[in-house]
């Protein structure tokens, strides 16, 4: 072996070892305890006007944006109160999160407008029943999956996103994938039996039809409304319609993994490891990715601190079904940690706002919520900090027992 390529595995070595200490030492509690005063500084800063949800603190701004009950984040924000209420056992962060729960209530009987009902209602009303047993969540629960299934197209045999964009025949986005989960769990506990069919059919579709040959996701595929077939792949907020778009690979990693759990098909773990594996191969050292991972101008490029939270909750799951091979388990966990480790660390809102973290993107080409702090950022955030600290004590993770209930 030659000298210089005997020194190159040293220093990788002593940067792996360096690393896996700064693993072992992370202190999860002091992450969630931080969470919990910037959630309550939030909620001190909310208008009188209650009715108001805090979306996103832009880029040299200190102040929240505020979103009413019909935004497409507006679950994210009651979701995160009743992760840190779970964990804090602070009621009034429990009152807070039963108010902004019970406010997407005309979610749940409205027409439905797009895909984006599990993402409301399920971070909400789902958690708040996993954790009170309250029957009213059950009840949203039950009313919205109802709702969202009014979208599937069983020609195409998807849900149809965004039935807005009318000049899409039919499209789906990567993202719906997520809220296929509250469909799954709604059919399972005294919902409509076909709810379950539904959501599988999205994912038999989704699976067929929405990565390229390396296993990278579109955003968004168009099908033909009257043969069901695949016209083409797009995006919408990626850089470009065959560039792997940060946050729609963690929305499929994501989703996949959380199918794989509801059905236990091995294709759907085989695709969750395989979209893992070429965004695992793809990130920067420091395991927070690009806003794309192909857009011009990398490194000077806005991070996405969003998607490494989802992708890091993800790979918590995905670590667990995956434990017969000793090696890639390892390899979930620890980059899960070095990216909650490296968040907590360099992405931290600190005194700077109210928010948990900075320097996520949201829709890029828009020129929307560029390198800004966003709700569903810190969602996945607490919920990949709660799963690593029950994993840790030997507990099962957040969503296998609301599954269970």
């Amino acid at each position: 072996m030659k000298r210089s390529t005997l020194l190159l595995l040293i220093i990788g070595l002593i940067g792996w070892s360096c690393q896996q200490e700064q693993n072992d030492d992370f202190d999860i509690d002091k992450q969630l305890d931080y969470c919990v005063s910037q959630a309550k500084k939030t909620l001190q800063q909310i208008p009188d006007d209650t009715a108001s949800i805090p979306r996103n603190i832009l880029d040299g701004s200190d102040q929240w944006t505020f979103v009413k009950y019909r935004d497409w984040t507006s679950g994210f924000w009651p979701g995160t109160l009743w992760y840190l209420y779970e964990y804090s056992g602070d009621e009034n962060l429990k009152t807070s999160a039963d108010w902004y729960t019970q406010y997407l209530q005309p979610l749940t009987v409205e027409p439905a407008s797009d895909h984006d009902l599990g993402f409301q209602i399920f971070c909400s009303a789902g958690n708040g029943y996993r954790i009170t047993g309250n029957p009213q969540y059950k009840e949203m629960i039950l009313r919205a999956s109802d709702t969202l299934a009014t979208l599937y197209n069983p020609v195409v045999g998807t849900i149809h996103s965004w039935p807005g964009k009318t000049e899409f025949p039919h499209n789906t986005i990567i993202d719906n994938m997520i809220n296929l989960e509250m469909l799954s769990w709604a059919s399972k506990n005294g919902g409509a039996p076909d709810h379950m069919q539904i959501a599988i059919n999205h994912a038999d579709k989704t699976f067929e039809n929405h990565f390229q040959d390396d296993y990278s996701a579109y955003h968004v595929i168009i099908y033909d409304t009257i043969t069901g077939d695949k016209i083409k792949g797009i995006t919408h907020q990626g850089y470009a319609d065959e560039t792997m778009w940060a946050r729609g690979q963690a929305w499929a990693i994501y989703g996949f993994t959380m199918m794989y759990r509801e059905t236990r098909k091995p294709e759907y773990l085989d695709l969750a490891n395989n979209a893992a594996q070429v965004y695992l191969d793809r990130l920067p050292e420091d395991l927070i990715p690009y806003w794309d991972f192909d857009v011009p101008g990398i490194p000077d490029v806005p991070r996405d601190a969003s998607a490494a939270a989802i992708v890091a909750s993800a790979l918590l799951e995905l670590s667990q079904y995956v434990a017969d091979d000793a090696n890639l388990s390892e390899k979930y966990m620890d980059n899960a940690t070095g990216m909650l480790v490296e968040l907590s660390e360099n992405y931290q809102s600190g005194e700077s706002n109210s928010a948990f973290l900075q320097h996520a993107t949201g829709h890029h080409p828009q020129g929307s919520e560029i390198d800004a702090s966003i709700n569903y950022a810190d969602y996945y955030y607490v919920e990949a900090l709660l799963r690593l600290k029950r994993l840790k004590q030997g507990e099962p993770l957040i969503n296998t027992v609301l599954a269970q209930k």
